[in-house]
């Protein structure tokens, strides 16, 4: 995934409101960046942490930036969630994932469940038709990448939902996209989301696929490019 305009890099200031970020650009300017995170984006806060901004394409949009990246223990962080589910839609069209292969048809934001919509709908292929939730990962503790890093009920949800599809005889798969590339393996954050954790525990246990990949991360865009071990 390239990003259509170059990167602005600063540092940051402050995020407030869960949606706003303010920064200092290199150039010296103040300026006020969305952040599409709703996380707690523990250990990515600090100020003066040096980030890079995407400037906004539509010029009546009112913040004209959007938050993009920082630097955290030396490597960049992506911490834009609106990427993963096209980094993987584009890992599976160009066989990158292996255990997603074969389909020759990709949906998005398709109807299921208990009014949830499923981020991909993967048909026409080998196996049965695969409905394919995705995570963004940006946490990292004691050199693990970590999900999630704040409780998230909807995610739960998600997870018992894609249960039910694997017992009604169809495929289900968690992708996790780890937008940096520092970790090894994967963790899931149990004392953060007890609940989730043991739910995704059980599901993975009845049959729910999970894979989680790393991104490398540069200033002209991200490639999600490789397997990472789960715990």
């Amino acid at each position: 995934m390239k990003f259509a305009q170059p990167l602005v890099s600063g540092r940051l200031v402050k995020r407030y409101k869960r949606f706003l970020t303010d920064v200092i650009l290199d150039t010296g300017e103040e300026v006020t960046a969305h952040c599409t995170s709703t996380g707690a984006m523990l250990g990515l806060l600090n100020e003066g942490a040096r980030v890079w901004l995407s400037p906004a394409s539509n010029p009546d949009r009112k913040l004209k930036y959007t938050w993009e990246m920082v630097e955290s223990d030396g490597v960049k962080v992506g911490v834009n969630t609106a990427h993963p589910n096209h980094l993987v839609a584009e890992a599976i069209a160009g066989n990158v994932i292996p255990e997603l292969m074969g389909y020759t048809t990709v949906r998005r934001e398709v109807k299921y469940g208990q009014n949830s919509r499923i981020d991909l709908l993967l048909d026409n292929g080998p196996q049965p038709p695969c409905y394919v939730e995705v995570k963004n990962v940006h946490l990292r503790r004691s050199g693990l990448a970590e999900f999630p890093d704040a409780v998230t009920e909807r995610g739960a949800k998600h997870l018992r939902e894609m249960s039910e599809i694997v017992k009604q005889g169809g495929r289900a798969a968690m992708v996790y996209v780890v937008q940096r590339d520092d970790c090894e393996v994967f963790n899931l954050a149990h004392d953060i989301d007890p609940l989730y954790a043991q739910t995704a525990a059980t599901v993975f246990g009845e049959g729910v696929e999970a894979y989680v990949y790393a991104c490398d991360m540069q200033e002209d865009g991200i490639n999600l490019y490789r397997r990472m071990l789960k715990k």
